[in-house]
C-alpha cells in the first residue's frame, strides 16, 4: 500500500517540478518584454498572453504536488497541537465534505469549458496577437484529475493514521529551517529530552556607582 501512495506522490511531484520550469520561461519573456518596450520602444504583442498562461500553468499544476507534500495552508497553530488521530479525522471530514465535491465540480465544469473552447478554436481577445487558448483551458480538467488522484492517496493516509495512530511515510523535499527546528523540538519534548540552559553572561566591567 505504501508503495502505491509514494508512486502517486512521485507522479504529482514530477508534474509539479516540470511545471516549475514555467518560472524560467516567464522570467525570460517578462524581461524581454520590458527590454523591448523601454529600449526599442517596440512592445511585443504576445507577452501578456504568455505571462498569464505560464503563471496559470505553474499555479494549477503545482496543486497536486503541494498536496502530496502536505504543504497547503492550514491553521497550524491549532492543528499541530492535536494528536495524529484527531488530525487525520479532521482531514478526512474536510476531504469528504469540501475537497472531493469541489474537485469533481472543477472537473465537470472544466471539461465542458475546455471542450467548447476547442470546438470554437478559441483565440485570446486580450492582445492583438490572439494566440489559441484552448490548450491552456484543457489544463483545468487535467489538473482536477491529478488533484482527485492525490486526494484519494491523502484519504488513505488518513485512514491508516486513524487505525495506527501514526501518519504513514510521505516523500519530502528540502524543508524550511523553522519547520525542522519545530519538528526537532516536538520530538525532544516527546522523548523527554531537556535542553541544557545556556549560562547567562554577566558583565563585570561596569563602572562602580552606576545603575
Amino acid at each position: 500500500m505504501n508503495r502505491f501512495l509514494l508512486l502517486v506522490d512521485e507522479i504529482s511531484a514530477w508534474v509539479g517540478k516540470t511545471a516549475g520550469w514555467c518560472i524560467f520561461i516567464l522570467t525570460f519573456t517578462t524581461s524581454y518584454e520590458v527590454f523591448a518596450r523601454y529600449v526599442f520602444r517596440a512592445p511585443t504583442e504576445w507577452a501578456f498572453d504568455a505571462a498569464y498562461m505560464l503563471y496559470g500553468t505553474l499555479f494549477m499544476l503545482a496543486g497536486a504536488y503541494t498536496l502530496s507534500r502536505n504543504a497547503h495552508v492550514r491553521g497550524d497553530f491549532i492543528y499541530r497541537a492535536w494528536p495524529p488521530r484527531r488530525q487525520a479525522m479532521m482531514d478526512l471530514v474536510l476531504y469528504v465534505l469540501f475537497f472531493f465535491p469541489g474537485m469533481l465540480a472543477f472537473i465537470y465544469a472544466g471539461f465542458g469549458f475546455a471542450k467548447l473552447s476547442w470546438m470554437m478554436n478559441e483565440h485570446s481577445a486580450a492582445s492583438p496577437n490572439g494566440p489559441i487558448v484552448w490548450p491552456f483551458k484543457w489544463l483545468i480538467p487535467i489538473v482536477g484529475v491529478l488533484m482527485v488522484m492525490q486526494g484519494i492517496v491523502e484519504v488513505i493516509r488518513c485512514a491508516i493514521c486513524i487505525r495506527t495512530g501514526q501518519w504513514p511515510q510521505r516523500l519530502h523535499d528540502v524543508e524550511e529551517l523553522e519547520k525542522v527546528i519545530i519538528q526537532e523540538a516536538e520530538h525532544q519534548k516527546a522523548e523527554g529530552i531537556v535542553q541544557p540552559e545556556l549560562p547567562s553572561i554577566v558583565h563585570t566591567d561596569q563602572p562602580k556607582g552606576t545603575a
